[in-house]
């Protein structure tokens, strides 16, 4: 392994050395979205206007976070989990360039990121993997397969919590959709944007009475390889469990 990549990483992708980007050639841009099957099972997910959370003041959600590893056995409700693929990745406008407005930043609304769902407990989902279908606020079904709990907790190094949450979030970046107007400058605003994602998540959590455990640590191969990803051209970028606080 080539030792100091990281200060290699860090020098090559500052300004001094950028080319052209592909926006700027006039290529188009990348979808706003990735496609999906056109026979692939989709799921509605209940109305973010309808959602009544409670409110929970921000320095308090601010002040409480921490990472829970332990959950409850208790269900997360459908509502819930909508609320919370809102807060973390919801488009709240599409507007014109095309870019989506989303409720967390991203550099230039590149908005890179998929999110890919490990359903372990949550009322009236099969267990599982999905992925979400941030423009139409939807679940596509992806596989439904008894072991892929395991499967996810042996590429995640065995962290056994991942098994026993309600849910666990595994967010992957499509890289041209940030490269094609920052070149390779784009890789360090994907992980940027990786952080806001995952904020919104922990804050989001505590007004449902939930926690969460973020993960960086993972065999991206394997992880990659199970999500159907090539790890060139999208690839995961952080993982995070969540579920519900043990009451008392």
């Amino acid at each position: 392994m080539t030792k100091g990549i990281g200060k290699e990483f860090m020098e090559k992708t500052k300004h001094k050395y950028e080319e052209d980007s592909d926006q700027e050639k006039g290529l188009p841009q990348p979808p706003l979205e990735l496609e999906w099957d056109e026979n692939a099972v989709l799921i509605g997910l209940p109305s973010v206007d309808k959602l009544e959370m409670k409110s929970m003041d921000l320095r308090k959600a601010i002040e409480t976070r921490k990472s829970l590893r332990k959950y409850a056995d208790t269900p997360l409700a459908l509502e819930e989990l909508s609320y919370l693929l809102w807060c973390t990745q919801g488009v709240k406008q599409v507007v014109s360039r095309p870019a989506t407005l989303r409720t967390v930043p991203s550099a230039g609304a590149r908005h890179a990121f998929e999110t890919f769902l490990l359903i372990n407990n949550v009322e009236g989902l099969k267990p599982g993997l999905y992925r979400y279908i941030a423009i139409s606020h939807k679940l596509m079904e992806i596989s439904t397969d008894p072991e892929m709990a395991q499967k996810v907790t042996t590429a995640c190094h065995e962290q056994e919590f991942i098994k026993n949450s309600a849910v666990t979030f595994i967010w992957s970046a499509v890289a041209y959709r940030m490269k094609w107007r920052y070149g390779e400058r784009g890789y360090r605003y994907i992980h940027l944007d990786a952080g806001h994602v995952c904020q919104n998540l922990y804050l989001t959590a505590g007004s449902i009475d939930s926690g969460v455990c973020a993960i960086a640590s993972f065999d991206d191969d394997e992880i990659n390889k199970l999500l159907g990803l090539d790890g060139e051209e999208q690839f995961v970028v952080y993982v995070a469990t969540l579920g519900k606080r043990i009451q008392g």
